[in-house]
């Protein structure tokens, strides 16, 4: 079992800090959240500077917000930042659903399903060195991995289970244990209906907070913080694991279920948590 980590975006300062720390460890990957109207940093240019300071561990989206954004300068962008990492950029992706962030894009949130299908089929024929259409010619550099980085998609509903066989590598799933296992058999057998191959990578995450009282008490409130708008916040913070034995369980459960890899997800700004979580590891 993989395990990776997700950085915490309150103190983008301590980013690098939390970098070195976990290059050292036995993390596998260095995950980061997106949103525009949020005061987190973007992930992108984030993962860059993360990418200069690391030389083995992945660099994750997690996830990225496609329908936000200009699809050929998100190509050139993902293109860029896999060619100067030597291939370890991951494209974790979503459709969102702030409704503040597409009102600052100046994008429509009830297209944005539709819209990501559309963006996600262009990315896969940029990355291949396909021209971009009519009057305008392929768009570089060439991605270190051949046909683009690797994309994994998350979701909950039908519609976005579909996109990991058609458009993805794997999955990301941002759900606990006890109903992540049905999640993973639908994009199991949507992935073998679609025709493909082999199996989808399949990336769980877990929400983690480990070290003094006041690491976590500071975990929960910028868990929150972070999801007071939308209706379920102290159900999120409820999910949040502070023990070693908690932490290793859920590691477990996901094990079981057959996850590559588990995203242990740090809100709080503490890292020497990166050291915690590896000891306990």
């Amino acid at each position: 079992m993989y395990v990776g980590l997700g950085l915490p975006v309150t103190d983008p300062k301590s980013l690098l800090d939390w970098a070195t720390r976990a290059e050292a460890g036995p993390f596998t990957t260095l995950g980061l959240l997106d949103r525009l109207v949020y005061d987190n940093p973007e992930p992108l240019v984030t993962l860059a500077v993360l990418a200069g300071a690391t030389t083995r561990i992945r660099l994750q989206t997690e996830v990225l917000l496609p329908p936000l954004r200009e699809t050929a300068l998100l190509a050139k962008q993902a293109a860029t930042l896999d060619r100067l990492s030597g291939g370890r950029f991951v494209l974790g992706v979503g459709v969102g659903g702030r409704a503040d962030d597409h009102v600052a894009a100046g994008t429509d949130l009830r297209a944005r399903g539709r819209r990501m299908d559309e963006q996600l089929a262009t990315l896969r024929r940029l990355w291949s060195g396909e021209p971009y259409g009519d009057g305008a010619g392929p768009i570089g550099p060439a991605p270190a991995r051949p046909g683009g980085p690797e994309v994994l998609v998350g979701g909950f509903k039908p519609r976005a289970l579909e996109r990991v066989a058609r458009w993805g590598d794997g999955f990301l799933a941002a759900a606990p244990p006890s109903w992540a296992g049905g999640l993973f058999d639908t994009v199991r057998t949507s992935w073998k209906e679609h025709g493909r191959t082999g199996s989808p990578r399949i990336v769980a995450q877990v929400t983690a907070a480990l070290g003094p009282q006041e690491v976590i008490d500071e975990a929960r409130a910028a868990m929150g913080a972070y999801y007071a708008s939308s209706g379920v916040a102290d159900y999120m913070v409820s999910g949040m694991r502070t023990t070693p034995g908690e932490i290793r369980d859920a590691i477990a459960q996901f094990e079981e279920l057959g996850a590559d890899e588990v995203m242990l997800y740090c809100f709080g700004r503490d890292p020497e948590q990166a050291d915690r979580l590896a000891d306990l590891l």
